[in-house]
């Protein structure tokens, strides 16, 4: 299973600890009870007739037969199914790994939800109040609710703070109008980390998504960057840099930060130092093409240089991951889906593209080896289409089977009335 902490949290986490106390809740759950999912936590399952699509190299196993045990995939093979097992028969559907969202921004049970049941098994959340991704996480990993992963950021590091960071940390007050030098920036990754987060997300230049901001605009110097990425690597944790402009995302990349979202503007010279410095790169390229209207005049502009920069990291060989940037709101139509349909366009292969949101996102994630592939010993997230992936990505648009830690998040396998 994925990284596991003690549920010492705020917002949402405290509710969580709270009503759960120290006992992780499976361990608290009277055996057969049923979960968020709505099934057995424990309930072995066996797929059947399913054309497994291997990410790593991008081959079809036919008729294979995986069998899911303890949250695990036990096997992957042929033959039939063993006695005492739920079993469902995929008639030849195609079976992927569940995808990994490495930019989102869920902070709510229903867009947890809808982030699940678009296929999403795992999330790297890069923005939201109160600590709610926090929240999420304890309440997914403890079976309360059904959603996917979640690798939980907190609030933004960025000059003009979130004013809800001061609800959740008074002691930060002294920033209310405005956050800068490296000593004031590390006051503040402490007070995040202190929240249990996974990761740290600075901007490292200006919103796109706002009227009044310039993208291209660097917000913090490399200095400062670089005392994010110190504080936040003192308790092992990685950071990810928003940046558009290519002089912020520079800085970002000198400063080592582990990814680059959105990199509208990307010089040559500084794709170059992401590659020697194996910086990821997670475009949201997707945004430009389906984005919200207010960003449609900017999506003209910024969305033919983000594909641009797309397949020039794609030639150097830069690691390019998948990321939504999408709430999973009902308003935020954006899935995931849709970004691994965009890089197609952008210039990668399918399987670079699939590879996007599920070996390359887990190293991304640093979680590659529990999950981002369907192999025996990793965790039993994976999901079911009506096509082959390979051959058109849009078939990622119509998920028709979840399944996340071993548990069904979503079966649309059988569409006929039950007599």
């Amino acid at each position: 299973m994925k990284r596991r902490h003690f549920l010492r949290l705020a917002g949402l986490g405290t509710i969580a600890a709270a009503a759960f106390g120290s006992q992780p809740l499976s361990a608290q759950r009277p055996q057969g009870q049923r979960d968020g999912y709505g099934a057995s936590a424990q309930e072995p399952l066996c797929l059947t007739n399913a054309n497994v699509v291997d990410v790593r190299n991008g081959r079809v196993r036919p008729r294979a037969v995986l069998v899911l045990r303890h949250g695990k995939i036990a096997s992957v093979g042929a033959g039939a199914a063993p006695p005492g097992v739920k079993v469902f028969d995929l008639k030849g559907k195609y079976v992927l790994p569940g995808l990994i969202d490495c930019h989102a921004h869920l902070a709510t049970l229903p867009a947890a939800r809808l982030a699940l049941e678009s296929g999403v098994t795992m999330a790297r959340c890069a923005g939201v109040a109160n600590y709610a991704d926090v929240g999420l996480r304890e309440l997914v990993r403890n079976g309360a609710v059904a959603g996917p992963d979640i690798s939980a950021s907190g609030y933004q590091i960025r000059p003009d703070l979130m004013p809800e960071i001061f609800l959740s940390d008074p002691s930060l007050w002294s920033f209310m109008r405005g956050l800068s030098g490296p000593d004031s920036i590390r006051q503040v990754v402490r007070a995040i980390l202190s929240h249990r987060v996974d990761l740290i997300k600075v901007l490292a230049t200006e919103r796109a998504g706002t009227p009044d901001t310039d993208p291209r605009k660097q917000t913090f110097s490399e200095a400062e960057l670089r005392a994010v990425v110190e504080e936040a690597a003192s308790a092992g944790i990685p950071v990810m840099a928003h940046a558009h402009g290519d002089e912020g995302a520079r800085a970002a990349v000198k400063a080592g930060v582990r990814s680059i979202e959105h990199g509208t503007y990307l010089s040559d010279e500084t794709l170059a130092l992401m590659r020697q410095k194996q910086t990821f790169y997670v475009p949201t390229y997707a945004g430009w093409l389906d984005g919200p209207v207010s960003s449609r005049n900017r999506a003209r502009h910024m969305g033919p240089r983000t594909r641009d920069v797309v397949r020039r990291a794609r030639d150097m060989g830069i690691s390019i991951a998948a990321g939504s940037d999408s709430s999973y709101a009902p308003t935020d139509f954006l899935r995931l889906s849709h970004e691994v349909v965009a890089l197609v366009k952008a210039g990668l292969t399918p399987l670079e593209a699939l590879q996007g949101a599920t070996t390359v996102a887990a190293a991304l994630l640093r979680v590659e080896k529990t999950t981002g592939a369907l192999e025996s010993g990793l965790d039993a997230d994976l999901i079911a289409v009506d096509g082959n992936p390979l051959e058109d990505p849009g078939v990622l648009e119509d998920v028709l089977l979840v399944v996340s830690n071993g548990r069904v998040g979503l079966d649309r396998l059988n569409a006929a009335k039950a007599e």
